[in-house]
């Protein structure tokens, strides 16, 4: 049963802090691209590369052009239409609560309220108390800390709502962590945010201040501890993710003196100075720490060593659960007699006593986080980020709390979208090392598709009729995104990329046909189908029909440009074709048309789009260049792109002299000296205003998109899933935009809700009511309807790349009167381009939108009429 929480009213709160407006749009700011170099394509007709968006935070590029990466990427995001590997992730939850120091600083803050605010009866931590405690805001020193109040929090929901998709054993193992006492519990989670394949030394652990009794803790955690029998067989196919089966008896850490028998390995957790002084006992030499291991495992297979005698190591370190006299037994299965023994134990004795997380039980717990998170992306703030929400005083909109437990209706659905999971990270780890693959990289992605292919259409099926008999409410489209067909929808996107690469385009075409066929998984990713589909039908599908006729072949090639052409058009009257591949699919069908020689009676006629170039400005100003060697780039000794000038239209400063400012703030003194007002505010002014005009829409009741009370948003907002749910909403509300409601629509949202500041997302309350009001005044409707359209069908990727400066200009109503507008105004937005500067993707990708929507854009560069040197 889903449980319903009604938010009755505010926070009371004796201030209102509002988020702050740099934080949060650093936090939805898209990484910056590395460079790409696009190489020679067979179509490269079309000037602008479309972007399509990827939900999982990524943006993808033309279809028609393959991709260089110049440098290589380490982030498992990385997208192979692009090369782009973000340089940071978000989970769904960071996204939607509010900006919150999560800083050391504000953790200390953080206990250091709970210490002052009483204390509670000793005993084992419950789930009961630590929710209490949470919510409360108690705290007893020693007892409690911020990451295992929210370990806790996360297990604790996860086993109030979803119980049902864990077994026996694991609700055992769960049992057994409630009873750990708070130092076991604290060094566990600790551990959990580390390096969880790492050995640790027991030694260092004792630098967590909160454990009083390190050696208590670890020999805790170490201590066996038995496990239900299983009370039925469980099919091998939905066991397939690794070490997670349990078997009859479980511990939370594992011990060397079990698990280290081999000299590299115990080798491997020396530092460089320790393998040197090993080195030198056994008289070898290497030039790095590679080396020296390998040089130490080569000389320990060689001679024998007095192990042969008898002799064992007597070890130096306190040892967690017996006496320091207690003989070593390395286990080397008969292998005493040479010096691998002698080697091993000598590390050992260097390095002493070493645990790491069982690896068993920490997937278990990995598990758990990808319930409650509804993510397999999270971290240590992850963890932080929601205590500290609930911590803060903040203001948050009015809406219905819903944590649904049929995300995952069985533990079977669980694990078959962790293997997914598991399947597309696989795909990501070919795409993400030494920029894009080769031909066996390729093949790879192409096999690994070819394995999943038919439970892939197995699963369409199923979701097909979960949505015409199961889903209400919309449910589904967010829903869908924890299916394993959502990640092997990603695949197959993925695996026609590849095929295309191997020019198997037969193939290709084959899947692109597939992908279109079903509009449940990545609706999205749709027009870029679409796209590479048209182009596949021009320029290769005729050459797979075997005929050297010539006749026939012009023939051929006439047919697949027709069908071409019915592509296009099929997909501009898609709905769920994002308005931004629209501009590449009419100009491709009216090249078809030209070629096919269509009659000027049948032709398409998109003049009323309204597409125009962006004009081009230049603004002579004063550049300023510190005298420091250190301020030179790092290659070569090139000057850094972000220049310093002298603002001589601004206000002076406290000395009374021009101010040294942005390239961008000394563009906007000029135009404000033209009468224009403005901001330097990139996106942050636009989704000010989609906040204020899809408030309500934003908060309205979705099941499962709201799992906690401090959110500033919806959880799918920031997926291709929010469009859809609320199709017919954001429609209507364009309408209403495009017939001039934007002003009614702000000020109402601004009277109930700027007292309280609420904490929405990308909504920053240091705009001034009538400065936004004269802003969408002078922005006409449709305008305006057509820019929130593009955030709403894609907000996370259509956050960037919004041109620098966004002005009005109030014009009298007899000017409107004579040109015939109806707007109070004219807008214009400013892309400040200095010396070294050049316009990214994703930019000239909005400057096509607000052009095409009938706004002006402008090129602004920067031309310095002299260049100043300061200390």
């Amino acid at each position: 049963m889903d449980r319903f929480v009604k938010r009755s009213g505010p926070r009371t709160s004796t201030r209102n802090p509002s988020p702050s407006p740099v934080s949060r749009e650093d936090a939805l700011r898209p990484a910056k691209k590395r460079r790409i170099e696009v190489l020679k394509s067979e179509d490269r007709e079309d000037s602008l590369s479309s972007l399509s968006s990827d939900d999982d935070g990524g943006e993808a590029g033309t279809d028609d052009a393959a991709l260089k990466v110049e440098s290589n990427v380490s982030d498992k995001n990385y997208d192979s239409e692009t090369g782009i590997a973000p340089t940071s992730y978000q989970t769904a939850f960071e996204s939607a609560l509010p900006a919150v120091p999560d800083d050391q600083q504000a953790i200390q803050e953080y206990d250091l309220i709970k210490a002052s605010q009483g204390s509670q009866s000793e005993g084992p931590t419950t789930s009961d108390e630590t929710l209490a405690r949470i919510n409360n805001r108690s705290w007893v020193p020693g007892r409690s800390s911020i990451y295992v109040d929210a370990f806790n929090f996360a297990l604790d929901t996860v086993l109030q709502d979803e119980i049902h998709l864990f077994n026996d054993k694991e609700k055992r193992v769960f049992e057994q962590w409630q009873s750990l006492t708070y130092e076991a519990q604290y060094l566990y989670v600790r551990l959990f945010l580390r390096k969880t394949a790492s050995w640790h030394r027991a030694e260092r652990l004792k630098s967590y201040t909160d454990i009083s009794d390190v050696d208590l803790a670890i020999a805790t955690l170490l201590q066996a501890r038995d496990l239900p029998g299983a009370q039925y067989e469980e099919q091998p196919e939905t066991e397939e993710v690794e070490g997670v089966i349990l078997g009859d008896s479980f511990a939370f850490v594992d011990s060397s003196e079990s698990y280290i028998n081999t000299v590299e390995e115990a080798a491997s957790q020396l530092s460089l100075d320790e393998l040197k002084l090993v080195a030198k006992d056994a008289k070898v030499r290497g030039k790095n720490k590679a080396g020296l291991i390998d040089a130490i495992c080569r000389m320990s297979a060689q001679q024998a060593g007095l192990f042969s005698f008898g002799i064992r190591r007597t070890s130096t370190n306190a040892s967690m659960d017996s006496n320091d006299s207690q003989e070593y037994d390395p286990s080397l299965n008969n292998k005493d007699s040479n010096r691998k023994a002698h080697f091993l134990a000598k590390i050992l004795t260097i390095t002493g006593p070493l645990v790491r997380l069982s690896e068993n039980i920490f997937k278990l717990f990995e598990r758990v986080h990808l319930v409650f998170y509804r993510s397999t992306e999270w971290t240590e703030k992850s963890l932080t980020t929601i205590i500290l929400a609930r911590m803060s005083k903040r203001n948050f909109p009015e809406y219905l709390v819903c944590r649904s437990s049929n995300i995952f209706a069985t533990r079977k659905d669980l694990i078959e979208f962790e293997n997914a999971m598991r399947r597309e990270y696989d795909v990501d780890q070919v795409l993400q090392f030494n920029g894009p693959p080769g031909e066996q990289g390729f093949l790879k992605i192409v096999d690994i598709f070819e394995s999943i292919s038919a439970r892939w259409r197995q699963l369409l099926v199923e979701e097909q009729h979960k949505e015409e008999s199961v889903y209400e409410y919309g449910e589904g489209a967010y829903l869908r995104r924890f299916n394993a067909a959502h990640a092997y929808t990603r695949i197959a996107h993925k695996a026609a990329d590849a095929l295309g690469r191997l020019h198997r385009y037969k193939d290709e075409y084959e899947l692109l046909d597939e992908l279109l066929s079903q509009r449940l998984f990545h609706p999205s990713r749709r027009g870029s189908w679409y796209q590479r589909k048209a182009l596949l039908e021009e320029h290769y599908m005729w050459k797979d029909e075997a005929d050297t006729v010539p006749a026939n072949v012009e023939a051929r090639k006439q047919q697949w440009c027709q069908k071409a052409l019915a592509t296009c058009e099929q997909a501009l009257q898609d709905n769920d074709c994002h308005l931004i591949y629209h501009y590449d699919l009419q100009k491709r069908l009216m090249k078809l048309e030209k070629r096919l020689r269509v009659p000027l009676r049948l032709k398409h006629d998109f003049s009323h789009l309204r597409l125009n170039h962006p004009e081009e400005q230049s603004f002579i100003g004063i550049q300023l260049v510190r005298d420091d060697p250190d301020a030179k780039g790092k290659s070569g000794g090139a000057p850094s792109t972000k220049t310093i000038w002298l603002d001589e239209l601004g206000e002076p400063g406290e000395d009374g002299k021009p101010q040294h400012v942005s390239v961008e703030e000394m563009c906007l003194s000029h135009y404000r000296s033209q009468g224009w007002k403005g901001f330097h505010s990139e996106g942050g002014i636009l989704r000010t205003l989609f906040a204020y005009l899809f408030f309500d829409i934003l908060f309205v009741y979705v099941p499962n998109v709201f799992q906690t009370a401090f959110q500033t948003c919806p959880l799918d907002l920031f997926t291709d899933a929010f469009y859809p749910t609320r199709a017919s909403e954001i429609n209507h509300r364009l309408v209403e935009i495009a017939n001039g409601g934007a002003e009614a629509l702000i000020r109402k949202v601004d009277e109930s809700e700027r007292v309280r500041r609420t904490c929405v997302v990308g909504l920053n309350w240091d705009f001034e009511l009538e400065d936004l009001v004269e802003l969408v005044n002078c922005f006409g409707g449709g305008a305006l309807a057509a820019v929130c359209k593009v955030m709403a069908q894609d907000y996370r990727a259509r956050g960037g790349g919004v041109p620098d400066l966004m002005l009005w200009r109030v014009q009298a109503e007899a000017e409107n009167a004579i040109a015939g507008d109806e707007r109070k105004g004219e807008v214009l937005f400013a892309e400040v381009k200095s010396a070294n500067d050049r316009l990214s993707d994703t930019q000239r990708l909005w400057i096509h939108v607000l052009t095409g929507a009938g706004v002006r854009v402008a090129l602004c560069n920067a031309v310095a009429k002299e260049v100043r040197t300061i200390g």
